[in-house]
């Protein structure tokens, strides 16, 4: 265990399942304080909040609240820092639900608005009102790692999904332009942009030859496992990145070569 982690009050949004259960589960290894965000989730999120407390022997926490809503996030925060005094990092995992089925997504001329409306929204928007309520609590003490969840199809569209790699693209330049404006308080603000992830609920209908073709054009040959996304999660979140800011790392074992 690395101890600067430890005590430290992390929000992983979108955290009762997935890649955020996996992110979670990462931070209470190093002893962290885990938030738990969920929107329907309840159950799992509290399983998963004793799991950790049983397994680690860390502080943990679950909040209700849909990071679309402003009034959610608000009060969200709100209740974090009357629990415990403060808000040291925040991992933007949560989005809108999303499945990667390449034979079933839509093409170009057949996308809507309201296909990217939703996916901005779930991406961008909710990113955007967690930082919101976040960023006077770290400017006041002058310290903070932010850490937003993109994806390695900003770089290379292997499969087209046109709504959620834009929302993705946005999230990833809001994140360079926040990183410039709060940078003078000690704020670091970075992502990480993973490629397919199996298993999760998004990629359980990509289809067996599509996973194959990714392994092929993969350097490592395999298909990421959520836990494969946690360290570079915890590269950002510790001062081993103090001096790293409004970067993005791609963890998709060579896809993606930059």
């Amino acid at each position: 265990m690395d101890t600067q982690l430890r005590d430290k009050v992390v929000i992983v949004t979108g955290s009762s399942r997935g890649i955020g259960a996996a992110i979670a589960t990462g931070f209470a290894a190093q002893g962290a304080t885990v938030i738990i965000n969920y929107i329907r989730n309840k159950e799992k999120a509290e399983e998963l909040a004793d799991r950790l407390m049983d397994e680690y022997d860390v502080e943990t926490f679950t909040v209700q609240g849909d990071v679309t809503k402003e009034s959610d996030m608000e009060a969200m925060v709100e209740k974090i820092v009357a629990e415990f005094d403060t808000i040291d990092i925040v991992v933007n995992n949560a989005l809108h639900t999303y499945t990667f089925d390449p034979d079933g997504r839509k093409l170009a001329w057949e996308m809507e608005w309201d296909d990217y409306q939703r996916q901005l929204d779930g991406a961008l928007k909710g990113t955007f009102h967690v930082c919101k309520y976040v960023m006077p609590i770290m400017k006041e003490k002058r310290a903070g790692r932010i850490v937003n969840m993109v994806s390695n199809l900003v770089f290379h569209p292997i499969v087209p999904y046109h709504d959620y790699t834009t929302a993705k693209g946005a999230v990833l330049t809001y994140s360079q332009n926040l990183a410039a404006d709060v940078g003078a308080f000690g704020i670091t603000v970075n992502c990480v942009a993973p490629g397919l992830v199996y298993p999760t609920d998004a990629s359980r209908t990509t289809k067996e030859e599509v996973k194959d073709i990714i392994k092929q054009q993969t350097a490592l040959h395999r298909i990421a496992k959520p836990e494969d996304v946690v360290g570079s999660v915890l590269f950002f979140a510790s001062n081993w990145s103090s001096f790293v800011t409004g970067q993005c790392m791609v963890v998709d074992g060579g896809l993606v070569m930059r």
